[in-house]
C-alpha cells in the first residue's frame, strides 16, 4: 500500500514538473510589453528587427516538429552517457523524430540496436525479455533509423546487444518524455 501511494506521489510530481518546464518559455507577457517580442517595446522583435528579444536572447517562438541525432555528434555508441544527453537536449515534443546513428556491425565496431521498454520497472532491470526491438544492428547505418515520438507516455530506450550489457552497464539507456508544443 505505502509503496503504490509513494510510487503514485512521485508519478504525479514528475508529471507536474514535466508540464512546468513546458511551460517555463511560454510568453506570458501582455501585447504592450517591452520586452517579451510582442509589442513595439524596447528590445523587441518588433522594435529592433533581429527577431531577438530583450538581451538579445532569440524568443521562443513556436517551430515545427525536429529531427534529434541521438548523441548529437557522438551518435549511438558504447560508452557514451545517454541519460545525460537527453537531459541536457530536454525538453522533447510531440512528433519530435529521435534518430539512431550507429555503424553496422564490423570486425572493428561493436553491433549495436535500439529497444523500448514497455515500462520503468523493465528499463531499470535493462530486462529485454519485455522490451520489444525497434532498430536491429543494421538500421542504424547511413542516415540512421528514425523514431518518431507520437505519444504522451514515457519512452525508455536502450541497446540490447551483448545479452543487455550495454544497457546494464548504464550508457546506452535514456528515457524521453515528449511535451505538448504550445501554440500562441
Amino acid at each position: 500500500m505505502g509503496f503504490t501511494f509513494a510510487y503514485r506521489l512521485i508519478l504525479v510530481v514528475a508529471t507536474a514538473s514535466l508540464l512546468g518546464v513546458s511551460l517555463a518559455n511560454k510568453d506570458w507577457g501582455s501585447p504592450n510589453s517591452n520586452y517579451t517580442g510582442w509589442g513595439w517595446g524596447w528590445g523587441s522583435s518588433k522594435s529592433n528587427h533581429t527577431g531577438q528579444g530583450f538581451n538579445n536572447h532569440p524568443l521562443n517562438e513556436t517551430q515545427g516538429s525536429k529531427k534529434i541525432i541521438v548523441g548529437g555528434s557522438e551518435n549511438w555508441h558504447f560508452g557514451f552517457n545517454y541519460s545525460n544527453w537527453a537531459f541536457n537536449n530536454a525538453p522533447f515534443y510531440f512528433n519530435d523524430t529521435l534518430v539512431f546513428k550507429y555503424d553496422p556491425p564490423s570486425n572493428t565496431t561493436f553491433p549495436h540496436s535500439v529497444y523500448l521498454f514497455p515500462d520503468r520497472w523493465s528499463y531499470l532491470n535493462c530486462d529485454l525479455k519485455r522490451a520489444k526491438m525497434v532498430a536491429n544492428t543494421t538500421e542504424g547505418g547511413g542516415d540512421g533509423f528514425e523514431f518518431v515520438l507520437k505519444r504522451w507516455t514515457p519512452y525508455y530506450f536502450a541497446c540490447g546487444e551483448r545479452n543487455g550489457f550495454h544497457c546494464k552497464v548504464g550508457s546506452m539507456r535514456f528515457m524521453v518524455m515528449p511535451l505538448f508544443r504550445w501554440h500562441y
